[in-house]
């Protein structure tokens, strides 16, 4: 019993040291990296013609190997207020004035939102430069995905029968389709495992279609393919889950 009570603390202590041999102070590490993000984007395209700036709020999941390759998928939705030719939304049902009647006869309570949202398959990669160790450094990624986006008319006591139900799929002006993303910026993971983000430049451009095939501003049926593009500044906070310790005093 003595004798294997010492083989058992000795392969203890040989894995412990083999841990602690890779530390991602010193070591290319495999890292699983779950983040949440936040980014303000400037449209362009046919989009820029019917919104201004937005934001958008997302989370996202990578692993970074060894040769710090990344792979990954984000997802993030988009919201803002910039609504831009508000007055030929709903022309053909709004009084002289630009409003509507509800169903007490008074002015309907209402404003124009954009949301949307999008979804990215990713790839890319680490190159360690400017950082506390290896692991961090320049981070470029390119990935595929959807995006969807849309007016969202909100009309809070919801008593103007003329935006709610299947009325409202005429004004919406939804779209979607295929979309590439990409992201140049700089990942930093620290060596205590207590500061760890990314920040950078977030390109997007989509190949969307309308969802609705008729529009009720225009009296006619929506037809054609847009290129909509979105640019924007985006930062994330990492909560990295390591394979291995990154310090020598920390063990599975």
């Amino acid at each position: 019993m003595k004798y294997r009570l010492l083989l058992i603390l000795f392969i203890i202590s040989i894995a412990n040291a083999t841990f602690a041999q890779k530390s991602i102070k010193d070591s290319l590490i495999v890292t699983n990296l779950i983040s949440g993000s936040f980014s303000v984007q400037f449209p362009g395209g046919e989009m820029s013609e019917r919104f201004g700036v937005n934001s958008t709020i997302g989370g996202g999941y990578m692993v970074k190997t060894a040769g710090n390759w990344v792979w990954g998928f984000d997802g993030n939705f988009i919201f803002g207020d910039k609504v831009k030719n508000q007055n030929n939304i709903m022309n053909l049902i709004e009084t002289s004035d630009g409003n509507l009647i509800d169903l007490e006869g008074i002015y309907a309570d209402y404003r124009f939102l954009e949301r949307g949202y999008a979804l990215y398959a990713k790839g890319g990669k680490v190159i360690p430069v400017f950082g506390p160790n290896s692991n961090s450094g320049i981070l470029l990624t390119l990935g595929a995905g959807y995006l969807r986006h849309k007016i969202y008319i909100e009309n809070k006591d919801k008593t103007a029968p003329q935006i709610q139900g299947d009325y409202l799929k005429g004004y919406d002006e939804l779209k979607h389709g295929p979309s590439f993303n990409a992201f140049l910026g700089y990942l930093f993971l620290g060596n205590q495992n207590k500061v760890n983000f990314y920040a950078g430049i977030d390109f997007s451009m989509a190949f969307t279609v309308y969802v609705h095939p008729y529009s009720f501003n225009t009296m006619s049926y929506n037809t054609g393919k847009y290129s909509d593009l979105l640019t924007g500044v985006k930062i994330g906070w990492i909560i990295p889950v390591y394979r291995r310790a990154p310090k020598e005093f920390y063990y599975y």
